[in-house]
């Protein structure tokens, strides 16, 4: 917990198994140092104590730092253990995860793999199973608990009974959501049906308008914080992908790009961050917004296997999620603001999700994966972001890209250690020679209707025009 936010390594996950066990290996260390600082003073006090009145008083003195230096040392053991108890917990619950994902892809081989795993780590700590169940259900209890509380101050029309029922009606959402394999995207996962047709043009001075090429700007245009990179996802305007080319000093470039979240509740229309996308993304379909990004990325000159570090708001997060796991980029961070689902990123993607427990959008993602997910330092941050209740509660203040860019603000400010990924990769990217930067806006292709074949002329048809 960071000032009201609370950090984990993900789902039911507090803090990842790799930074657990390497905490307990430096307090084993601790433990052998002070055992042999702890010989040292033994020695020094029994050849003191052998000598002058003086050199028995002082020998007393080392005697007592002695016994504080064992006190000190049993603590290191019993920390280090709890360390590798909690490590070993949360291993059990990531295992459980792959398992579930292994079972529900019939891979056989993983799942035998996985189960002689668990039953290693159950004979070496009994007590982690348990542990483990308790964890996965508190984190099953967690998500929605803050939006029953608050469903009172939003519905206060509505029959009371309902608020007796709001906690189990959003917890039977959740299984629901996940029975029906939605809210988390699996690993193998890709998108299905046919490729909408998009139109991506580079916008100039707020206007959808040809660019002949994009500008040089200064190396300091790459982001400081998560909330400089928020500030960065278009929004208001016709812009619905932001990209940065970052040609860095060792030849290489790299690609930063900030996609839009819902821009119109409408469903079908010319603007491909709409409700039909929405609906198509959730569902593992192939929507317009998708196509656009990948083409906005394409058109800035990004090629597969190039490294892209993707940051984007609710709709812009899911798309990013799959730009992820099938866009042939080496995707090796995204960061997320309010995203309805939760991917399962490789160990090659630093995974950074912002949400807040009143935010019915992510919400959606049913609590996300109860395991980790991303490479190590990844992490989930959430918070309240609104926790007074009202009828404004209807306007979703919590998901709007205002209150995450303050939840990001406030993970700037943090001390927490889990920080220092996202910093060291926002410090490679300032370190840039030159970068260019391309904002587009884009448009669903509309299919046009052949015109209507003139259909056969009746005898009566024909005998009353030629009378007319």
């Amino acid at each position: 917990m960071s000032d009201g936010i609370d950090i984990r390594g993900g789902g039911a996950v507090a803090v990842d198994t790799e930074t657990l066990r390497s905490a307990a290996g430096r307090f084993r260390e601790v433990v052998s140092e002070l055992a042999e600082i702890g010989v040292l003073l033994g020695s020094a006090g029994s050849l003191l104590f052998a000598g002058s009145h003086i050199a028995w008083w002082v020998s007393q003195t080392v005697e007592a730092v002695r016994r504080r230096l064992m006190d000190a040392q049993r603590a290191a053991v019993r920390i280090a253990a709890e360390l590798e108890e909690a490590a070993a917990v949360y291993e059990t619950v990531e295992l459980r995860a792959e398992r579930d994902v292994a079972s529900r892809g019939g891979d056989v081989v993983a799942l035998v793999r996985l189960q002689r795993e668990l039953a290693e780590l159950a004979r070496l700590h009994p007590e982690a199973a348990d542990a483990a169940d308790t964890a996965i259900a508190e984190h099953w209890a967690r998500w929605p608990a803050e939006l029953s509380a608050q469903a009172p101050g939003a519905l206060w029309w509505v029959n009371p009974a309902f608020f007796a029922l709001a906690g189990p009606t959003a917890w039977g959402m959740q299984r629901v959501i996940g029975a029906a394999g939605r809210g988390s995207i699996e690993r193998a996962e890709t998108l299905r049906g046919p490729v909408p047709t998009v139109t991506v043009t580079p916008v100039v001075e707020g206007a959808a308008q040809p660019l002949s090429g994009a500008a040089a700007s200064p190396a300091s245009v790459a982001p400081a914080s998560l909330a400089g990179a928020a500030s960065r996802i278009p929004g208001g305007g016709d812009a619905r992908i932001r990209v940065e080319k970052y040609s860095m000093r060792d030849g290489t470039t790299q690609f930063a790009v900030y996609v839009a979240g819902t821009q119109t509740a409408s469903a079908g229309g010319e603007d491909p961050f709409d409700m039909t996308s929405n609906v198509q993304l959730y569902a593992g379909e192939r929507s317009a917004s998708y196509e656009a990004t990948l083409e906005a990325l394409a058109q800035s000159g990004a090629e597969p296997g190039d490294v892209v570090h993707a940051f984007g708001h609710s709709q812009g997060a899911m798309i990013l999620a799959h730009l992820a796991l099938e866009g042939g980029y080496d995707t090796q961070t995204i960061v997320t603001y309010g995203s309805p689902v939760e991917a399962d990123l490789g160990d090659r993607t630093l995974s950074v999700a912002l949400r807040h427990r009143d935010d019915p959008i992510a919400a959606l993602a049913a609590g996300g994966s109860a395991g980790s997910v991303g490479s190590a330092g990844s992490f989930v941050a959430e918070r309240t972001a609104d926790p007074a209740t009202g009828m404004h509660d209807w306007r979703m203040p919590a998901h709007g890209i205002a209150a995450y860019t303050e939840t990001a603000r406030m993970l700037d400010e943090s001390t927490d250690p889990r920080m220092r990924e996202v910093r060291t990769v926002f410090d490679t990217l300032a370190g840039a020679q030159r970068v260019e930067v391309v904002e587009y806006a884009a448009q669903r292709e509309m299919p046009v209707s052949a015109p209507l074949a003139p259909g056969p002329v009746s005898a009566a048809s024909r005998a009353s025009a030629d009378a007319g």
